[in-house]
């Protein structure tokens, strides 16, 4: 699992901190947190938190991949070296060591947060779990261990440019 916090200006120019985790193999992305004042003792509770929300599945985690952020504090660590997590810390300044979780962030603010603008800590929540719930469940990912939504031509095992005929002319009626 990796985890990082990115920041999201809203419209009164107030900063706000995000702390997600992304599960590497499955490109699975739970939101943590969001906060304006990040501290090392919010981390750590939102750590334990998602330890509990998953269960057992948590146990999967081999390796926790962060950066060197203050906010993540030994605390923090101990959490998920508790479950029997490895932790990982990235060689400073080098942003692509946490490539997982840095392509995310790109991901979400081109294809969310740059359309949106935010008005607070409350609607940026909201955004993000609307964004989230897409990302993890209907978008389909590149990779032989994803599974991918069942579309129309899947389903009848027609040649994928049929179906898309099909719809182009439905539209032209």
């Amino acid at each position: 699992v990796a985890c990082f916090f990115f920041t999201v200006e809203t419209v009164t120019l107030t900063r706000l901190y995000v702390l997600f985790f992304s599960e590497v193999y499955t490109r699975r992305v739970y939101q943590a947190g969001i906060t304006a004042h990040p501290i090392g003792v919010l981390a750590t509770q939102q750590a334990r938190n998602l330890l509990l929300d998953l269960g057992d599945a948590a146990g999967r985690f081999r390796f926790l991949v962060r950066d060197r952020d203050t906010k993540l504090t030994s605390a923090f660590d101990a959490v998920f070296t508790a479950a029997g997590a490895d932790i990982l810390k990235t060689p400073p300044r080098s942003p692509r060591a946490n490539a997982y979780s840095e392509g995310w962030v790109r991901t979400a603010r081109t294809e969310c947060l740059d359309w949106v603008l935010t008005w607070n800590q409350r609607h940026l929540h909201r955004v993000l779990n609307t964004y989230l719930a897409h990302y993890n469940r209907a978008r389909p990912h590149r990779g032989a261990w994803a599974s991918t939504p069942h579309c129309l031509h899947q389903q009848r095992g027609t040649p994928l440019g049929a179906a898309r005929s099909n719809a182009s002319t439905s539209w032209a009626a």
